[in-house]
């Protein structure tokens, strides 16, 4: 059996080694393409089909702000040779720095699985290490249901890079990555045909933003809500989805109904590792497993799947390995998260129905984008942001922007409240450039203090 000081499964948040640990020996496994799922198949090149889709869509509407422009089409092949023309070198490169540029680190191609505590084997190779990083990821779900196994589909692993554009595409789901690839393809061009089971879409966002998600996404996109196709079946090069009575004939299928933590695939429980009923893998705040000296961090141990809250774990878990004296955790009170699809979300904290459920009387602060200057360059009568902001402290409990730059407005809703700082000091306290979007921030604030009476 090969000893090691540490043993990394999964080459995305995982890999992020510091430099403090390079007179370890550690061996960093991985299965698939390296560098984990943001890079090669999620978060940064689905953002770069999202900007050539922000375009295409502009340019279908340049008449509202009296500028004659059109969408003439795409050149698919280049936007995704573009994409994959930046990411895949940057994956190799990754890789082979770790195959042969890391004199400390042995890179190990295969899956591991737990055979015992801090013990894993990967094809008949036994290793074993004092200290375990499980960052394994997740993985689309795609149920046998209907026969859809039999049909030819994709998920977010395959669908940026089909060969063509499909004329028509099927999506199954209703949530952030079916909403933003719908975007994507139905900005380049194609009709798109969306069935989720739940209505309104994005269900986990505030009801108000989830109702307004789907009034004006339901303007591009045809949306088949509260359905779930019964069956699946090929006619020729086309695939049909039955539900009910109707069917709909699709040149490509995508299936983003949501994703499963890894913690299957490398056997956990046999690590005696403590797994939910979802299979998150349970830890506590310093990222610690329930058995000694195995961390985990990630999709594989959290329920947000977000990269930004990955690479947070991540940097405390390596901090944990190395100095187990003086422990530090993973703060979880405001993290943020967006939806890159038109119209664009950007959120953090409580939704409005999260708090009154947990008893929380607050006030909310709302201001669409039309009621401010930036606002009617837009010529925007869809977007708005809101704040929660809790009656008894005056501070910040949960923030929602719907619109352009979304993601990038609600930032400062963030700071205030990972830092405590109260919602009157952040609108009344700093200057917001005038006529920049950022007033909708200030307003949204305003409002809400008004209605605190402060």
């Amino acid at each position: 059996m090969d000893t090691f000081d540490l043993i990394i499964i999964g080459s995305g948040s995982g890999n992020a080694i510091p430099a403090e640990l390079a007179d370890w020996r550690i061996a960093l496994i991985e299965k698939g393409t390296f560098g984990g799922t943001c890079l090669n198949v999620g978060c940064i090149p689905s953002k770069m089909f999202v900007l050539p889709a922000d375009i295409a869509e502009a340019a279908r509407h340049g008449s509202r702000l009296g500028v004659d422009t059109s969408f003439n089409g795409v050149d698919w092949p280049a936007i995704r040779d573009r994409v994959f023309g930046k990411i895949d070198p940057i994956a190799a490169g990754g890789e082979e720095y770790r195959a042969t540029g890391t004199p400390n680190l042995e890179l190990i191609r295969g899956t591991a699985r737990f055979v015992d505590q801090r013990v894993l084997e990967v094809d008949g190779r036994r290793l074993t290490a004092p200290r375990v990083l499980v960052a394994t990821g997740s993985r689309a779900i795609v149920p046998d249901h209907g026969g859809l196994l039999d049909v030819r589909h994709h998920t977010s692993d395959t669908i940026m890079r089909l060969d063509r554009l499909p004329e028509r595409l099927g999506i199954l789901g209703g949530g952030f990555i079916a909403t933003e690839m719908g975007h994507v393809f139905s900005g380049f061009g194609s009709r798109v045909t969306l069935f989720s089971r739940s209505a309104p879409l994005l269900r986990a966002e505030d009801a108000e933003i989830a109702e307004r998600f789907t009034e004006v996404f339901g303007r591009r996109v045809d949306l088949r809500l509260g359905r779930v196709p019964d069956r699946f079946e090929t006619a020729g090069d086309a695939i049909r989805i039955h539900s009910g009575d109707e069917v709909t004939e699709v040149d490509e299928l995508l299936v983003a109904i949501g994703r499963q933590p890894n913690s299957d695939l490398i056997d956990a429980r046999a690590g005696g590792l403590e797994v939910d009923e979802w299979g998150v893998i349970k830890v506590d705040a310093t990222m610690a497993t329930t058995v000694e000296g195995v961390w985990a961090i990630g999709d594989v141990a959290n329920e947000h799947q977000l990269k930004h809250l990955a690479n947070a774990e991540a940097k405390v878990a390596f901090w944990n390995m190395a100095n187990p004296d003086e422990p530090r955790t993973v703060d979880y009170r405001a993290v943020p998260h967006a939806v890159f699809s038109d119209p664009q979300v950007g959120a953090v904290g409580l939704t409005e129905q999260q708090a009154t459920d947990a008893g929380i009387d607050h006030v909310v602060g709302r201001r669409d984008y039309a009621g401010t200057a930036f606002g009617w360059a837009l010529e925007d009568g869809d977007s708005f942001a809101k704040v929660l902001i809790a009656r008894d402290t005056g501070l910040i409990i949960g923030a929602h922007v719907l619109g352009p730059q979304a993601a990038t407005l609600v930032q400062p809703l963030i700071q205030a409240m990972q830092f405590e700082r109260p919602a009157a000091e952040l609108a009344n306290d700093v200057f917001y450039i005038h006529p920049a979007l950022t007033e909708v921030v200030e307003n949204a604030l305003l409002d809400g203090l008004e209605k605190l009476g402060a």
